[in-house]
């Protein structure tokens, strides 16, 4: 197969987790190998360096296909149009520092296989994160979501891919605003939840948010914005934005306190972070975690929350990770 040639980058991306396998630039000859379709797509930019152009919601989608079927042995993956295709090594970084998590109670120790049950909020059309944290530490996942074609997506994923067998199952939030209520059933243990919560408080916010993102790629504004990125109205914006969003769900995490150990969730803006350690103080949570994330020029953090006492969280590590 020809080779694209190119000025290759081999700058580590010292800002993603030391575990994360996309740490360095893309190899787009490999990525080629892997995914053939791929090849239309990539081209030499100004600056002699092999990319693709992110604004074009095709090119993504293949890059993402590329990426997971190189790095996480999905052999099938697809997404219906204008359904979010986020970025992989964003999300990688999420399971990571959440592995890191559980290891900080378990003797600096990553539980690992499909007894370690994660719940996704919000899974969403791409079953993104229960691909990563099972093909990386053989964890189980519940996803969920309030819209039926995105479940249906992620059925399809599941069933395409051998890898994925036995380990991710799919629920579908029937309630616009519950959370936890609805998926979690009675006497279910859930060793972490996670969530990329809408960000944004109406769709004009979301549109705005978009084309702030083209313009930090250098790349030109377009009327289908929010497509070419792509994401729904439940992914991309709610009433009160993130931090209503938190807050319910900080919220009805009391009700299931001793049915998980750790619930998370991203928090895009530091300004939300006052409103968000205010609500957790309402309920009055055991413990607090705020771990920093940074991809390319985006800083995020995930706060994370535990209601388990010292005594309750030695009784979960005996019962469930030895």
């Amino acid at each position: 197969m020809a080779q694209i040639q190119s000025k290759i980058l081999s700058a580590e991306k010292i800002n993603l987790h030391p575990r994360n396998k996309h740490r360095f630039s893309y190899d787009f000859n490999k990525l080629i190998d892997t995914c053939n379709g791929l090849n239309q797509f990539v081209f030499v930019n100004k600056y002699g360096n092999e990319s693709i152009d992110f604004a074009n919601p095709d090119a993504v989608k293949i890059l993402n296909k590329a990426l997971l079927q190189h790095f996480y042995n999905i052999q099938n993956w697809d997404i219906p149009p204008n359904y979010l295709c986020p970025p992989i090594p964003g999300r990688a970084d999420y399971i990571h520092y959440m592995a890191d998590l559980l290891a900080s109670v378990n003797n600096s120790v990553i539980p690992k296989g499909r007894n370690i049950k994660a719940l996704d909020i919000g899974m969403g059309a791409n079953c993104v994160y229960p691909i990563i944290g099972s093909q990386e530490y053989g964890w189980s996942f519940l996803g969920s979501d309030i819209d039926k074609n995105a479940i249906n997506s992620a059925i399809k994923i599941i069933e395409a891919n051998s890898s994925l067998a036995g380990l991710v199952e799919c629920r579908l939030q029937s309630s616009a605003t519950n959370i936890f209520k609805g998926i979690m059933k009675p006497n279910e243990l859930i060793d972490i939840t996670l969530c990329n919560p809408p960000f944004h408080k109406s769709f004009q916010e979301a549109v705005a948010g978009t084309q702030r993102k083209i313009k930090n790629l250098g790349l030109n504004k377009s009327k289908n914005t929010v497509l070419n990125f792509g994401g729904q109205s439940s992914e991309l914006w709610c009433n009160g934005g993130e931090v209503e969003f938190v807050k319910r769900m900080i919220m009805e995490s009391s009700f299931f306190s001793k049915s998980c150990f750790w619930f998370s969730t991203l928090i895009s803006k530091s300004a939300h972070l006052s409103s968000i350690y205010n609500e957790l103080k309402k309920i009055n949570v055991n413990d607090v975690k705020t771990i920093d994330m940074a991809q390319g020029n985006k800083v995020s953090r995930i706060v994370a929350w535990t209601f388990l006492t010292k005594i309750e969280q030695n009784e979960w590590r005996e019962n469930r990770w030895k």
